[in-house]
């Protein structure tokens, strides 16, 4: 039987003209039971390094983390970020930018409870939002969700975000779509093709932005997508960033060497 999938799983090539948009848990990185448990793999930030160089900077991570998570989690590194799915900015220059934050005492009142009647269910307070991830308990998934529903009812400046065995309530408006096309207007993005890779619903509005506006996104994982490339996991996604990365230095090694001119 054909594939019927319309997916293509020839990656892209990175380009010195690209500008790299990456998630990072269950992208960059594997999913664990707890955000705190999530590692950073051996050799991807030497692969993101070398990416970013060769992309004049032009190298983001758009990701439903916080920003001091994340630069935990890329330390040396601080590139340009959007956490918490683009309601926190940081610019490649640093400068930052944050949406307003929202009154969120009742989500977190009602997610502080549940996660102190059901210790497997971890309430995580970030700058803008309140998420519940129930990785360690999906039988609680409904009761989790009506909890924070319950909270955001008659509120329309606030959202309910479904995510993978999560759900967060955050300011509306906000989402990863967004963040790419402001960071798109930004220096060193602006004028170049955007590749977006991601694995979450919650990265499905960054898919879209991308490719209206003519740039590739890649779904990492299983599970529908508008997304028209396909890579099967965090590990070959690395392995895809790794190759490119290892090309560009070749480049930029042949390139030093002809500028030096002939050994004397």
């Amino acid at each position: 039987m054909p594939n019927s999938d319309p997916r293509s799983s020839a990656l892209p090539s990175i380009r010195g003209s690209s500008a790299l948009f990456l998630d990072f848990d269950g992208t960059l990185a594997e999913l664990a039971p707890t955000p705190d448990a999530v590692r950073t793999a051996p050799g991807l930030l030497d692969s993101l390094a070398t990416l970013s160089g060769s992309l004049g900077g032009a190298l983001a991570i758009v990701s439903g983390r916080s920003l001091a998570d994340l630069d935990r989690l890329l330390a040396p590194m601080r590139p340009a970020v959007a956490a918490e799915h683009g309601a926190v900015l940081r610019l490649a220059d640093g400068r930052m930018h944050f949406a307003e934050p929202p009154d969120l005492r009742d989500a977190l009142h009602a997610g502080s409870e549940l996660a102190r009647a059901h210790p497997a269910v971890v309430l995580e307070r970030k700058t803008m939002s309140v998420a519940l991830h129930f990785r360690g308990a999906p039988q609680l998934a409904q009761a989790c969700i009506d909890a924070l529903a319950a909270t955001i009812e008659n509120r329309p400046e606030l959202e309910l975000l479904h995510g993978k065995c999560l759900v967060e309530v955050r300011r509306a408006g906000v989402d990863k779509g967004r963040a790419i096309a402001a960071l798109m207007a930004s220096v060193p993005f602006a004028g170049r093709q955007a590749i977006f890779a991601g694995d979450d619903v919650t990265d499905e509005a960054g898919f879209a932005y991308v490719q209206d506006s003519g740039g590739v996104a890649i779904k990492v994982g299983d599970g529908h997508t508008i997304a028209r490339h396909a890579c099967e996991s965090p590990e070959a996604l690395r392995g895809w960033l790794a190759s490119a990365a290892s090309t560009a230095s070749t480049a930029s090694g042949t390139s030093a060497a002809a500028a030096a001119g002939p050994a004397r």
